[in-house]
């Protein structure tokens, strides 16, 4: 497997295709909850993807300061396959993603509550009440990065 980190202006039409496709079979038809994916925020963010020869394994964005936090975020994280460690490859990636591209210190993302444990053993911790975002239940974390000394 491969992990690649592009642009928006980067991915193929193919790439953007299967993001989008994935997103929507999962966030829309599995979990039964019509919401608008297409938010704007793709055109602003980082796109990292495990792919195999089969295609995108998992997937999960990132954008910088200002665009949905104070801090840099992390959303629509997905994998294909569940509890089977790609979710987990793919944070870590991203984690350092955003220390590179964005120069995180904090790492801000709404995930819903049944995946709490996925983003603790990466260390976010929770910091907001539950709450219904398009009627499923969702917490907000919080992962503060430790300084890195040269």
């Amino acid at each position: 497997m491969e992990i690649q980190i592009k642009t928006f202006d980067q991915l193929s039409k193919e790439e953007l295709y299967a993001v989008l496709k994935l997103r929507v079979d999962v966030f829309v038809v599995e979990q039964q909850c019509p919401y608008a994916d297409l938010d704007g925020k793709d055109l602003h963010a980082l796109h990292v993807m495990l792919k195999d020869e089969d295609g995108i394994e998992a997937y999960l964005r990132i954008l910088d300061r200002g665009v949905v936090s104070e801090h840099v975020a992390i959303g629509r994280v997905i994998a294909v396959k569940r509890r089977c460690g790609l979710a987990s490859k793919l944070l870590i990636c991203a984690i350092d993603a955003a220390r590179t591209y964005f120069q995180a210190d904090k790492i801000y993302l709404e995930a819903q509550t049944y995946a709490r444990g996925l983003y603790e053993k990466q260390g976010f911790r929770q910091i907001t009440e539950e709450f219904l975002e398009d009627g499923i239940p969702h917490i907000g974390m919080l992962l503060e990065l430790e300084n890195e000394i040269p």
